[in-house]
């Protein structure tokens, strides 16, 4: 299926590792040219001497996006470099904090600040940049953790603020033509994720996580997240707003206990 994805410019955040670098190495193997940031230069530099391996035109800022007008400094440069901009993937996310009663509320505003703010930010920084293509898209990357009660309340509750958020931006901006959806993955295994270091600190523990919580009898794969993400951001998904696709293989419980 051609996705329609030929020529056109995404930019994702959170880029030079996990979900959101495949994420940028999918949308360019599909056409895309990408703009991808990152907080440290040699990850970034990394990152994009790799996804030009594609042919397409790479553009990397180096930024924390949790800085005042980090954001939107990267969202600019972007849309300079490659000279428009026909989608948006606002991946970061993390959480502060440990279980509740060891939080603060300084715990929870970082990790609303790192997940739906962040969103919030590039959305309305590269709003007036996507109002200038025939199909612009942005796709929020949440969790199931925000629709499954789970450890962390604070990171699922900030990802099930951008679900709302993505449901709500996509009556707010449908007349702009511009689509928002949320993409839910469950549990992924990639090696230097959190799921791959606990897997080798506690093999038993994680196995039988993914024996009680997994029908399928693994973990999902960032290929299998990736090709969502930019199969919903394409122009092939131009009846899909405002939902929340989740990408899970019907795992139960999002997460464990630490």
């Amino acid at each position: 299926m051609d996705l329609g994805l030929a020529g056109r410019v995404a930019l994702v955040t959170g880029s030079t590792r996990g979900i959101g670098r495949h994420t940028a190495l999918t949308l360019a193997k599909e056409g895309c040219d990408v703009a991808i940031c990152g907080r440290t230069r040699q990850p970034l530099d990394e990152a994009v001497g790799a996804l030009s391996q594609t042919g397409r035109r790479v553009h990397g800022t180096q930024v924390d996006l949790l800085e005042r007008g980090g954001v939107e400094r990267f969202v600019a440069e972007a849309a300079s470099a490659l000279g428009r901009l026909d989608i948006v993937v606002a991946n970061v996310g993390g959480t502060f904090g440990g279980n509740f009663l060891e939080t603060t509320p300084e715990d929870w505003v970082k990790t609303f600040e790192l997940n739906l703010v962040h969103a919030v930010r590039v959305i309305q920084a590269a709003t007036p940049h996507l109002e200038q293509s025939d199909a612009p898209s942005v796709v929020i990357v949440a969790s199931i953790s925000g629709s499954r009660p789970g450890p962390r309340a604070q990171y699922g509750v900030a990802k099930a603020a951008e679900v709302q958020l993505a449901s709500s931006l996509a009556r707010e901006l449908g007349p702009r033509r511009v689509r928002v959806n949320t993409v839910s993955p469950g549990s992924i295994l990639w090696e230097g994720g959190s799921w791959h270091r606990r897997a080798t600190a506690m093999p038993d523990v994680i196995e039988a996580f993914v024996a009680r919580e997994f029908p399928l009898g693994r973990m999902g794969t960032l290929d299998e997240v990736a090709n969502v993400i930019t199969f919903v951001a394409s122009p092939r998904a131009s009846w899909i707003n405002g939902a929340d696709v989740v990408v899970d293989g019907a795992q139960g419980q999002p997460s464990i206990r630490l």
